[in-house]
C-alpha cells in the first residue's frame, strides 16, 4: 500500500546550516501523526518541503505516491496550515473560505463552505469578521481553509501552540473527528496533545529523526524495563550498590528528600520482576525502608526528554 506521506533521506541546508538531515518516514493513510521536537529540530522545515514551499537540498518526498516539488502536482493532495495563520480582518469566516476556494482545485467529494464551517464549529460565527475571532476560532478557520478542496493529507504546523486550554481542546477534538478520513501530519512541542490524539509519533532533535513509532508502542517500550525505586536511609553509595544487582543495566539517582532517595533503574529484558525482588532483598539486608518499587508508567513528556537526552549523550 502506498504511504500517504513518504520521505527518503530528506535533507535541507540553509547558507551552510543543515536544518534537516536524512529524514526518512512512511506515514500510513488515515492516521494522525505527531511530529515532535524542540525549537530548531527541523519540524517546520520538513513541513515546508512537504507543502512545496521550499526545495530539499537532497532526498525525496512523495504524497500518495506523487513526488513533491515546488510546482508539483502533489499540491492537489494537500491542505496546509502555517503556524500563526493570518486572515483579512474585514472578511467574515464565510468570505475567507470563499476567497480561499478561488485558489484551491476542488477534488471529487469536496465539502461545501457550509460543511466546512459546521465541521470546525464556526457555523454560528460565519458572518462575523475574522478580526472578532478568538485565537481558537482563527485556528479552526485555518484548519477549514486547509480542508478546502478535500485534501487527502493535512499538514499542520503547531496548530494549538498559541491557544489557551479551551482553544487547544477545540482543535484536538476537531483532529479526532478527521481521523480516518484525512491523514493528519502535525508538528508540535505540546506533548500532552500528542499523547491524547496521535496514532504515531516521530521525535526530532537537531534536524535528525531520533525515533518513529506508534504512540502506544513507544509508551509501552518506555515503561518496559524501567523500575522506579525510593529507599529511606540510602546513602551516596547506594546507587552503586544497586547497579550490581542481577538484571540491572543502570541506575540513575532522580532526587533526594532528606534521607529518602529515588532512583530510575534500567532493567535487562524480561527481568523487571526479578529486579524488584532483588531490590526488596537488598533493602532488607541493608536496613533500608522501601517507599516505592514499581514499574514506571511515564507520560510522553518524560519519554521525550529521556530519548532526546540519551541521543545527545550518545
Amino acid at each position: 500500500m502506498t504511504a500517504a506521506i513518504a520521505t527518503h533521506n530528506l535533507t535541507k541546508t540553509y547558507r551552510g546550516v543543515t536544518a534537516l538531515i536524512d529524514l526518512t518516514l512512511d506515514i500510513p493513510a488515515g492516521s494522525i501523526f505527531g511530529f515532535l521536537g524542540p525549537n530548531g529540530a527541523g519540524k517546520t522545515t520538513a513541513l515546508k518541503i512537504l507543502a512545496g514551499l521550499t526545495r530539499p537540498t537532497s532526498g525525496t518526498a512523495a504524497i500518495n505516491g506523487i513526488p513533491v516539488g515546488v510546482q508539483g502536482a502533489h499540491r492537489a493532495q494537500i491542505g496546509y496550515l502555517a503556524q500563526d495563520p493570518r486572515f483579512y480582518g474585514w472578511m467574515s469566516g464565510r468570505q475567507t473560505l470563499q476567497y480561499v476556494l478561488t485558489f484551491v482545485p476542488s477534488r471529487t467529494g469536496g465539502r461545501t463552505i457550509d460543511d466546512l464551517l459546521e465541521l470546525v464549529g464556526l457555523a454560528d460565527a460565519a458572518e462575523r469578521p475574522t478580526s472578532q475571532y478568538s485565537g481558537g476560532m482563527r485556528q479552526r478557520l485555518g484548519i477549514a481553509q486547509a480542508l478546502a478542496g478535500n485534501p487527502a493529507v493535512l499538514l499542520l504546523d503547531e496548530p494549538a501552540a498559541a491557544l489557551d486550554p479551551l482553544g487547544r481542546h477545540d482543535v484536538l477534538e476537531l483532529l479526532k473527528q478527521l481521523r480516518g478520513d484525512t491523514t493528519i501530519f502535525y508538528s508540535t512541542h505540546i506533548l500532552d496533545d500528542v499523547q491524547r490524539v496521535s496514532d504515531q509519533v516521530a521525535i526530532m532533535d537537531k534536524g535528525r529523526l531520533v525515533v518513529s513509532a506508534p504512540t502506544a508502542e513507544l509508551m509501552r517500550r518506555a515503561a518496559h524495563g524501567r523500575v522506579r525505586v525510593a529507599l529511606v536511609g540510602a546513602t551516596d553509595a547506594t546507587a552503586g550498590d544497586l547497579s550490581g544487582l542481577p538484571g540491572v543495566v543502570g541506575v540513575i539517582p532522580v532526587d533526594r528528600n532528606g534521607d529518602e532517595w529515588r532512583y530510575d533503574i534500567r532493567v535487562a529484558d524480561d527481568r523487571t520482576e526479578a529486579v524488584q525482588g532483588a531490590v526488596m532483598r537488598f533493602a532488607t539486608d541493608h536496613g533500608l525502608i522501601v517507599a516505592a518499587n514499581h514499574q514506571e508508567a511515564p507520560d510522553l513528556e518524560s519519554v521525550f526528554l529521556r530519548i532526546v537526552n540519551e541521543e545527545r549523550a550518545a
